[in-house]
């Protein structure tokens, strides 16, 4: 692997027109703050342009002399640490734009001092200071670019302090800051901290520790809240708290050090660092409440060599870096954070940290030579040594684009690993670096040289970067020391240092595969972060930026496509995310008129994949015979499938035929065979087609057509298109068709709504009309379905089809595959029809005979206990009760419900000799008793209103009813069910039976 690309990232220099020797600067949005050395107690502010080129703005007075300084973007404020009189201030500098208009009026007022109006609204044409008084001196300070609050690291504890927007009327609107929360820190004193969205780090000189602050519903009153550490379980003899028990040693050459650690999330709580917070806010209905969660405590020890300790072993340069959401159109001002990343440094060795839902490790970066600052971007770590300024590529893109989107590194998305090597893109020689700070596309760098680094400029040294001829530094004080200078450095806009590292990776394209990949991975990544940049919708890069984008994808799909790697499969996703066609690719990675060109598994993986969905993309004919041709030479047994891909409509069907025949000496198949009876049907060979339909039972045809769906339906524009094997099948062999189709959806290839579709195209129905291939669909479902919500949904279908044709008197178009005797015998879902129902239907039936298949059909569904009777009632509305076909249907959801009496009322008017025969079926157990409360009566009832006239209500009363009556009931019990006015002749045979059933008894 390539660790040092030597790429230019940096472009042309310019010199910054100080007037004093500078000892602190930062940036600002657009300007950049130089603080001078103690002499003269200055700020100088610069307005920064395009590149680089420095404008001076003016400058304004310290109190002292600055010894940290920092700018925060929201409020737009500089706030400094100064001393004077060996005493130090904490200060905020606000409007200090002002001052750039020509007004020279300064306003002091101290945190927190109420503002009169008529004194407020002076602040609108001066500059504004805020002392912030400390009960203990400022150590260091950091503002929170997401919402312009400050901390404040003082010993053993750190301040912060809210920024608040307080409106003084209408028309003027005053920043000021509320000290908020204290985080008291025992044994620790502060060498920087870093402040971002209630994150925050700390390190001393061998320690780092994250926290974070967490939200916490509360009462109003309640005003801190403890989190006290845990003992470490790394603590050892000469590991623990320094200052808790000290070991006494009696040898002054003896060093106690601190045992390395590191640990990271729930575990850092063991760090021994207690923390405890002080609320100082007013309590109010707004007030918020904070816990300590700690996420990362790491300690370091000493370098050692052979000569004893490195006294200069100290941390330096911690940074959070926040990464946030990829910017679009309609969310521009709804940007949101989505990732944190922490980053700090030894001398020789520096650390990126991702700080998210897990806080893990993601980079290492090892320095050539000792550094002396680092300053980390989204897109890269600058860091400064004692004669280069070194620039090193980050994965904070990486690991922000897995945490926007949880579907990455899949067929569809892809980005290159957190874990990708880290290399050098540059390393530029200066001399003598001091100190560094990075804004926008600038970086901003201080020289001083040393007098033996003075007698060295006059050796040969590399050629430095260029300066701009109308950019020399006018010096006034520079006798006394005539080595510094500050620089700002435009580095090289996104998309130049993209075409750079694409034409590098050519170098690399035939002799290091890996590092060719690297490169382009590198280049993919610089895009990322630029697009994830909060200021990309409004950059005139946009375009160009996002066209690289893609075209990066298509160059890392390339690569792994050409090359021979482990991750192949990486093809795909980069293709998609591309945008290129299917035939464009062709196009790039296929060599025309080469016979022998050789083919990697990425693509064939990719042309696998793609070719397999369903895709509106048509290959031409030449590109279709083309890509048989690879998959013969590369993997024969994928041709069935690849031939009856969408994308290959247009290939030729006698090519295809041929290479198909060449793969079946070596592997054949009943997908091969049905894929060649496919292609015979598109070249109109019926004779070649029937001789492969007959190489295979119709059984094993059907099961076939699960090894490939798409010989029998294809989509096109998202809509399911027969093929014209399914057409035929129709005419021909409706039963195959109806029978794989089944095997499809019982193997999940196949959804149920989609068969409707399927169907339905297939037969030119009209969307609400039913085919009966359709219902001999769902009727063939019905035999081999075993899961019940799927069963209960294809009853109510077939019943409710069966009871609009009955009621419409309209015949199936064709006819049905089975008949009901056959649907009787192969499936538990039709029952057997009782013959109460065929007495019913036997006495009259107003319906043709022709309608008898659907009335049988839907009776036997009845008689069975499968379909559900409450769900299926609405689907029985059409059936008139006045039918015997709807009496028999009413009757027997009455039963299924148990509600027989009402199925006897229903009967005894209309087939009195039916309510028998149904009470001779149905009336069994525990329902035996309506023999004698409800027929029997009923039966003397109308007996004795019709008299003799009514012979089957006789013969019904006196065969079956009083005969069932006589043996289950005592006499008693049978003379109280008798009439009064009943004939003694008529139910004497049935008393004289009743009492010698008790004689014998």
């Amino acid at each position: 692997m390539v660790q040092l690309y030597n790429l230019h990232p940096f472009g042309s220099q310019r010199v910054v027109p100080c007037k004093r020797e500078p000892a602190h600067f930062c940036c600002g949005q657009d300007v950049l703050f130089v603080a001078s050395t103690a002499a003269s107690c200055r700020v100088e502010v610069f307005a920064v342009r395009e590149q680089g080129l420095c404008e001076a703005l003016g400058s304004f007075a310290t109190l002292g002399a600055v010894l940290r300084m920092a700018h925060s973007s929201a409020g737009d404020y500089l706030v400094t640490i100064e001393e004077k009189s060996k005493a130090t201030f904490l200060r905020a500098y606000m409007n200090w734009r002002c001052m750039s208009a020509g007004s020279s009026r300064v306003c002091v007022r101290m945190v927190g001092h109420k503002m009169e109006e008529s004194y407020s609204e002076t602040l609108k044409e001066q500059m504004s200071v805020v002392e912030m008084p400390l009960s203990d001196p400022p150590l260091c300070i950091s503002c929170c670019p997401v919402n312009g609050d400050l901390l404040v690291g003082c010993k053993n504890k750190l301040v912060m302090f809210s920024l608040k927007y307080r409106v003084i009327n209408q028309n003027l609107t005053v920043l000021d800051f509320e000290r908020s929360l204290i985080l008291h820190i025992d044994n620790l004193i502060p060498a920087e901290v870093a402040f971002c969205a209630r994150h925050i780090a700390i390190t001393t000189e061998l320690d780092v520790l994250i926290l974070k602050l967490e939200l916490v519903q509360q009462s109003a009153d309640r005003t801190e809240q403890r989190t006290q550490g845990v003992s470490a379980p790394e603590k050892a003899v000469d590991g623990g708290n320094p200052s808790a028990h000290p070991l006494q040693f009696e040898l002054d050459e003896f060093i106690i050090c601190q045992k390395p650690v590191e640990l990271l999330g729930e575990e850092s709580k063991l760090c021994e660092i207690p923390v405890t917070l002080e609320s100082t806010e007013l309590p109010t209905e707004d007030t918020k409440h904070f816990q300590v969660q700690y996420l990362l405590f790491r300690r370091f020890a000493p370098d050692q060599s052979p000569f004893g300790f490195c006294e200069e072993t100290k941390l330096h340069s911690v940074q959070l870096l926040p990464v946030y959401q990829t910017a679009y159109e309609e969310t521009e001002n709804k940007r949101k954070l989505l990732s944190l990343f922490c980053f700090f440094s030894l001398p020789h060795v520096g650390y990126l940290y991702s700080i998210g839902k897990l806080v893990e490790l993601i980079s290492t970066y090892q320095y050539s030579e000792k550094s002396e600052q680092a300053v980390l971007t989204p897109q890269f770590l600058h860091v400064i040594t004692s004669q280069n300024l070194q620039c090193f590529t980050v994965r904070c893109s990486a690991a922000a684009a897995r945490a926007e989107d949880p579907y990455m590194d899949t067929s569809v998305k892809a980005c290159p690993p957190v874990t990708l090597d880290v290399c050098t893109l540059r390393m530029q020689l200066f001399i003598g670096p001091r100190a560094i700070c990075h804004f926008k596309n600038h970086i901003i760098l201080l020289t001083k040289a040393d007098t033996e680094d003075i007698t060295e400029r006059r050796k040969p040294t590399r050629r430095m970067l260029s300066r701009k001829a109308d950019s020399i530094k006018s010096r006034t004080n520079s006798e006394s020391e005539p080595g510094w200078n500050l620089y700002i450095i435009n580095t090289v806009s996104t998309i130049q240092l993209y075409r750079e590292m694409v034409d590098y990776s050519r170098t690399y394209e035939n002799v290091k595969t890996e590092s060719c990949i690297h490169l382009l991975s590198e280049a993919h990544l610089l895009v990322r972060a630029a697009i994830m940049d909060p200021y990309f919708l409004k950059s005139d890069e946009k375009e160009d930026l996002l066209r690289a984008f893609r075209e990066s994808c298509a160059f890392l799909g390339d690569c792994y496509s050409r090359f021979d790697t482990k991750d192949y499969h990486l093809a795909l996703p980069y293709y998609r995310m591309s945008g290129l066609s299917m035939t464009e690719v062709l196009k790039r990675l296929v060599s025309e008129g080469d016979e022998i060109q050789t083919y990697e598994r990425g693509f064939i993986f990719y042309l696998t994949y793609s070719l397999n969905e369903d895709s509106n993309e048509e290959l031409s004919k030449e590109s279709g015979n083309k890509v048989l041709q690879i998959f013969y030479l590369t993997d024969p047994v994928q041709l069935p499938h690849i031939v009856c891909s969408p994308s290959m409509r247009n290939v030729c069907p006698l090519t295809a035929v041929k290479y198909l025949q060449k793969v079946e000496k070596i592997m054949p198949s009943v997908v091969l065979t049905l894929t060649k009876a496919f292609l015979a049907l598109k070249m109109g060979d019926l004779t070649m087609y029937e001789h492969e339909m007959d190489s295979y039972k119709e059984t094993t045809l059907a099961c076939g057509f699960i090894g490939q769906p798409r010989l029998l339906q294809q989509h096109k524009g998202g809509i399911v298109m027969p093929t014209v094997f399914a057409v035929h099948l129709k005419e021909r062999q409706p039963g195959l068709l109806v029978a794989a189709t089944v095997a499809l959806h019982e193997n999940s290839k196949i959804e149920l709504e989609e068969a409707d579709t399927f169907f339905k195209m297939l037969c030119h129905s009209s969307e609400n009309t039913i085919p009966q291939l359709l219902v001999d669909f769902w009727e063939a479902l019905l035999v081999v379905s075993s899961q019940e919500e799927i069963l209960q949904e294809l009853l109510l279908r077939v019943t409710s089809q069966y009871v609009w044709r009955i009621s419409r008197k309209q015949l199936p178009e064709t006819k049905p595959l089975k008949t009901t005797e056959d649907l009787i015998n192969s499936c538990s879902h039709f029952g057997l029809i009782v013959p109460w129902v065929t007495s019913i239907m036997s006495v009259g039936c107003s319906l043709d005979k022709d309608y008898h298949e659907d009335i049988s059909r839907l009776q036997s569904l009845f008689c069975s206990q499968s379909i559900n009777i409450a769900s299926a009632l609405p689907v029985l509305e059409p059936l008139t009760e006045a039918d015997s076909v709807g009496l028999t249907i009413r009757v027997l959801c009455h039963t299924r419900l148990g509600k027989h009496e009402e199925a006897i009322e229903q009967l005894l008017p209309r087939c009195p000799e039916a309510a028998v025969l149904y009470a001779q079926h149905e009336l069994k157990g525990d329902n035996q008793a309506l023999w004698w409360n409800k027929l029997l009566p009923e039966l003397c009832k109308r007996a004795r209103l019709t008299g003799n006239d009514c012979p089957v209500l006789i013969s019904s009363l006196k065969a079956e009813t009083l005969s069932i009556v006589a043996t289950e009931l005592e006499l008693r019990d049978f003379l109280s069910l008798l009439p009064e006015d009943g004939t003694a002749a008529f139910f004497l045979p049935h008393l004289l039976h009743c009492s010698q059933k008790k004689l014998l008894t």
